[in-house]
This record gives C-alpha cells, structure tokens and sequence, in this order.
C-alpha cells in the first residue's frame, strides 16, 4: 500500500467540483444562446448591410500610416535591428540566468505599471523571459508608428492611440497561459476560478444585452442618497434639464454670496459628493457657502432637440434666478467642471454681452474653452466617425451612455478595461466596492442636437475660441470680453482636459486670473480634500504665453489645492449673513437632496 499513488486532488492541483462544472457549463449554454439573440438583434437594429465595417475610421489610419513606411524603409529597417539586437541580448541573459548567474534586465516596465506587480515576473526565469518579450515588442510596435514620415497630425494620433490599444491587449497579464498569478490561482482552486470567471463573463454580456459590459465594482453595495450622494439638502428647483439642490448650512453664519456648481452633464454631479470624506460639496458648506448643485437631467429621445443654447437658458440661467429668488442675492460665485466649464463660460460671454454682471467670480475645474490641442480624445472625433455618430443619434434621439463611458475607458485602458478583465474572468473574483467605479459605470446619454453641435463647433471646429464664430440665443460669443475674477484648476496627468489645452484660456479671458495645477488625474486630482493628505499643487502668478513656462517657474506645494481656493474665493466674497435653510426662502423644497434626476440610470 506504501507504493500507492496519491489521488490526484491531493497535490498542489485540485480537480474541480464536477457539480460545479456540470452547472456551470449547462448555464453557459442557455445563457450563451440568449446572450447571442440579444446581440443579433441589437445589431440588426442598429446597422443592418449597410452599416460601416469600420465606425472608428481605423483602417484608413494604418494604410496610410504602412504606405508612407513603405515609400522609406530604411528607418523600419533600423527599428528591426535594433529590435532583434535587444531580443538576441534577452535569450543570452535568460540563458545565464537559468544557469545561476545573476543578470540585469535589458528592459523594465514603468514604476507605476501594476500589470507585472506579480513577484514571480522577476523572479521566474520563464515569466521574466516573457514579460521582457513582452516590453521589447511593444516599445519596438510603438517607436516603428510614431516615427513615420509625413502623416498628417491626426492620422499620427489616431495609429499611435490604436497601436498602444493594441499593445495593451497583448500583454501576456491578459492570458491564462501567460499570467503566473492566473496560473497558481488555476493549480490552487482547481480551475474553480476560470469557472466563475465564465459566470462573470455571462453576467456582463448579459448586463450589455450581448455587448460586453464590465462590472468595475459591486455595484450593489452603493445606492444614491444613502450611503453616496448624502450631503443634506433640499430641490428648490426643476426644469426640463435640471434640478438645482440647495444644500444645508453647516455654521451659523455663511458668506453673503452664494456658490452655484455646474457639473458636467457627461457625468452624474456625485463626483463632488461621493462620501462625506472626500466630499467637496460637504467641505464648502462647512466653509461657509451656501451651496447650490445643478443636477442634470438623464435625457431620453424626448429631449432629443435639446441643444447647447437650452442648456444656457434653462441651465445657467434658470439657476441665476433661482438662486436669487431662494436667497435674494442677485450676485453669485460661480463653479464650472469640465464641460459645466466650458457651459459656464460661453454663458459669461454673452452675459457680458448682454451687461449682465450676476456673475461677479469664475471658477474652472479641468475645463477646455480652446480644442486646437483636445489630448487622446481627438482621435475619436473626424468626419467620418461624426457622420457615424450623429447616424445613430438620429435613431435613438441620444448618445448611450456606455459609448462616452467606453471611450474615457479606453483612454486608460490598462486600469480601466484589462485590470477587470484578469480580476474579474480569469482570477474569478469579485470586483471590490469602490465608489469613485460605481459613479464611473453610472453613465449618462447627451442629447443628440447638443452634443452634435459640441462635438463639431468646438472639439472639430475650435469655434468657441474664435471671437464671434459662434452665436448662442441670439448673441456672438467672444471669450474676451469675460472680466470677473477667474480661478483655473488644471491637473498634470489629465487625460480629458490636458492641462496645456486647458491653460490656454488664461491667454484669452479678461479679468484676474489664478492658474493652478494638481497634481493626479481628471477626477482625483480635483477631488482631493486637505484630510487626505494625497497630490500636491504648483502655483505661479506669472501666467506667461507658454505653459511649459509657466510650469518651469511655479512652486509646488504639499497637499490639497482646496485651501487656496478658499482663500481666493473668500477674498472675492466680502461679508457674512446668517446661514440660509433650503425651503425657508421664495423657493419651496420640492424634494430632499439629491434628488430624483440623479436617480436615473442610462439603463432605465
């Protein structure tokens, strides 16, 4: 008996429970057949034959992009030899490792790459073979596209942005075969993890009605109002567009002139109140403002012809006058998120054409007002995709919602797309509550007239930046003639509004003007509360033509950004006035905060 073999689920790899696997495999078939007929018909809806093969106008890009290597090859020539010089190298050093020498790597991943985070990247001879393979090929794939002779700007950004998608997709981290922690995951559960990873897989084609849609986060440990979105206050007013919270008080005293915030619409106006840790919203009432929020309608085909002018008129506004019939001031300071930014400015413009000074401070979170450099984000937007995008506008009436989250997705495509992939369908885990991930997936639609004539008259056109090209209920905009007190926060690893892009308008607007930087991202580097200690900020008074000027001679300093604007706002903010309470003036409360606008999914 001594000779016995040990059953084979007794060593380090465990068979799988195969009433586990007969479940599982039977639910795969029913759902995969209900999944495929879900797909098919949203596509014959959606397209049918005469539906272009190529919506992202990609394979245009690269045959340019493979004729003009072609006309001169000498420099691919180059590239290829260095390429194999480097690879030659990497056998040589993989052989003198697997003999017990100790090696430097010929080529390493960036520090803040978490895909090779894995110990056993380094120190598995095999792995460190394929993940510097790896890295070899996609430095070689991406010096070979963004050094090709005569391509015209865009069409060099659109294969640079593709073949880094590319690249990104072959990483061996997104491979069974390939992913050692995937592999020891496998040995240790018995494949148990490959099998939820399929359920999960189901689960998101489901949630996508045969498209794939990955969940971020466990979505159902977060619901709006209860435990995200809980800053007290009351809807004092609603419109077609909008409803307007006004918030609570939170000292006895508040500054005599109100803050009104204008989100973007792209987005759902939580991001500036997910918790009351990291709430900017909650954080300004206990300063002293009396806070007023516009929340943004969730459009249906019913608003289809809602434009960019409505949103002026029933947006800004309506809100200006709400908010002095609800406090009886008629000057406000005013807060405008990246394209409640680029809504707050255009509106300035024809204020001051108008003489209409309600307004008396400005401002801008991440916001873009010149597009002449839009970033990443340009390389969705040519003729041929806009003429494809307004095609399906036209259908519905609206944008989905999950067509601008999945293309803000792609620009961070390695944290926002692969991570979940090998998380969620090939380690078989549950994605973990995180709230700024649950307002991420809580996408909104755009009207399909505004955001035609946004994408076109500003991101295609540049119009907004040109004095005069565009004219707005009945008024030319010119961004010169805004004077108020302007206030600029840029981040420095913003993807959506690059900060050279956003810097620009402290060359056009009139008036006193702050520009500062943060430090992080689109979303983190502006909500960043002083508690967190997290992301420095750089200050410069000097605001010179150039922006890489202006960054040479700024100062950084530790910590939030928060408390200088405090400063500034205040010094724009002279007097006190006891705290005002939602519903105590000519605005009655409709509802509490947040609301029900907020409450409406893209799904619904």
């Amino acid at each position: 008996m001594d000779d016995e073999k040990p059953p084979p689920n007794q060593g380090q790899f465990r068979l799988p429970d195969p009433a586990l696997v007969t479940r599982t495999m039977s639910e795969v078939a029913e759902r995969g057949q209900r999944i495929v007929s879900d797909f098919l018909k949203r596509q014959s809806e959606g397209g049918g034959p005469g539906a272009n093969p190529d919506p992202l106008n990609i394979g245009s890009a690269f045959l340019e992009m493979t004729a003009r290597m072609m006309s001169n090859p000498t420099r691919l020539v180059q590239a290829q030899l260095g390429f194999w010089q480097d690879y030659l190298t990497l056998w040589q050093n993989t052989a003198r490792r697997m003999m017990g020498e100790q090696v430097a790597p010929v080529i390493s991943e960036d520090s803040r790459d978490r895909r090779f985070k894995d110990e056993a990247w380094r120190e598995n001879e095999v792995f460190d073979f394929i993940r510097q393979s790896y890295l070899l090929s996609a430095r070689f794939f991406q010096s070979v596209a963004a050094n090709v002779d005569g391509m015209d700007e865009k069409t060099a950004q659109k294969v640079d942005f593709y073949t880094r998608q590319f690249v990104d997709a072959m990483s061996p981290s997104n491979f069974l075969l390939t992913n050692p922690e995937v592999l020891r995951k496998t040995a240790e559960t018995g494949g148990e993890n490959l099998l939820k990873g399929l359920s999960h897989l189901l689960n998101d084609l489901e949630r996508g009605k045969g498209r794939l849609r990955i969940r971020m986060t466990d979505d159902a440990k977060f619901r709006v109002g209860e435990n995200i979105a809980v800053s007290p206050g009351k809807v004092v007013y609603q419109n077609d567009l909008m409803q307007l919270i006004q918030y609570a008080p939170a000292t006895e005293t508040v500054l005599k002139r109100p803050l009104l915030v204008f989100p973007p619409w792209i987005n759902k106006f939580y991001i500036l109140d997910l918790r009351p840790k990291n709430s900017f919203v909650r954080w300004a009432v206990e300063q002293g403002h009396t806070v007023f929020m516009a929340s943004w309608v969730n459009p249906d085909e019913r608003l289809a012809d809602k434009g960019f002018d409505d949103y002026m008129r029933e947006g800004v506004y309506a809100a200006l006058d709400a908010v002095e019939k609800a406090t009886g001031e008629k000057g406000v300071n005013a807060i405008g998120y990246c394209l409640g930014g680029t809504l707050l400015a255009t509106t300035l413009a024809h204020m001051a054409a108008k003489g209409d000074d309600r307004i008396k401070a400005a401002t801008y979170f991440v916001t873009m007002t010149d597009f002449s450099e839009a970033g990443e984000l340009g390389v969705f937007i040519d003729e041929e995709q806009l003429r494809g995008l307004e095609a399906k506008m036209q259908q519905r009436g609206y944008l989905e919602g999950r067509e601008m989250a999945t293309t803000f997705n792609m620009l961070r495509a390695n944290d926002l797309i692969w991570s979940f992939v090998v998380n969620n369908y090939l380690l078989g885990q549950e994605p973990f509550p995180f709230d700024l991930l649950y307002w991420n997936d809580d996408s909104t639609r755009m009207p399909a007239r505004m955001h035609s004539f946004y994408l076109r008259r500003m991101y295609q056109q540049n119009d907004l930046v040109k004095p005069g090209a565009i004219e707005l209920l009945g008024q030319p905009i010119d961004l010169r003639k805004i004077k108020v007190p302007t206030y600029m926060i840029s981040t420095l690893e913003d993807h959506i509004a690059p900060w050279k892009s956003t810097y620009r308008g402290t060359q056009v607007f009139g008036g006193p003007i702050r520009f500062v930087l943060a430090a992080s991202g689109h979303i983190a580097g502006v909500v960043n509360p002083p508690e967190s200690g997290k992301y420095s900020h750089w200050i410069n008074e000097q605001l010179p033509p150039d922006p890489d000027q202006w960054f040479a001679a700024a100062t950084e300093l530790a910590g939030s950004w928060w408390p200088d604007w405090q400063r500034w706002i205040t010094a724009q903010s002279k007097g006190r006035v006891p705290a005002r309470v939602p519903g105590d003036g000519a605005l009655p409360a409709i509802e509490d905060a947040p609301g029900s606008y907020v409450k409406v999914m893209a799904t619904d």
